[in-house]
């Protein structure tokens, strides 16, 4: 199975270069956004799942049951999200997907916090809880042997070009 997964916290480009590869080359590869299930209030996430995290965790176990039958038709997938890499790794193992590469598109916080800002205009993403869950995905990184881009200083087609790499091998 080619499988990329993107994860990453809020404004660190994933969905950027996920959307611009599903637009340059819409017939080589299948683009998944976590996101586009739709995200339920906090309050919703904690009545039906217990909490945010386990939300989360529900949820990237269905979506990789679900990527596992997309795979069979060839084509490479790409997926991204704000995902915690143990929640991907148990939930490839539930799928039986044993290829895939994971990796974690950061940046530093001046330039996530620009990108929100300017970018998006969602400046109350650019809090203290945004830097947080970016350094815990960081250190979740590191432990589980991550590839960690970082996109600070780099253009939309260098981020592109970096991900169609691990997509085409």
């Amino acid at each position: 199975m080619g499988l990329i997964v993107l994860t990453g916290a809020s404004g660190s480009g994933k969905t950027a270069i996920a959307d611009a590869i599903a637009e340059r080359y819409p017939n080589d590869f299948a683009t998944y956004r976590f996101d586009s299930i739709g995200v339920p209030t906090v309050d919703a996430m904690i009545r039906d799942h217990g909490s945010p995290e386990a939300w989360q965790r529900d949820k990237t176990m269905e979506w990789m049951t679900y990527l596992a039958n997309v795979a069979q038709s060839g084509k490479p997938i790409l997926f991204e999200g704000q995902m915690r890499m143990s929640f991907i790794a148990e939930a490839t193992a539930m799928a039986n997907v044993d290829s895939y590469r994971l990796l974690l598109v950061d940046c530093d916080d001046a330039t996530r916090t620009q990108r929100l800002t300017v970018g998006r205009r969602q400046p109350e993403l650019a809090d203290n809880n945004m830097m947080a869950w970016a350094a815990y995905l960081r250190r979740e990184a590191v432990q589980h042997g991550c590839e960690i881009f970082d996109t600070s200083q780099l253009s939309l087609d260098q981020c592109v070009a970096h991900v169609l790499e691990h997509l085409r091998k």
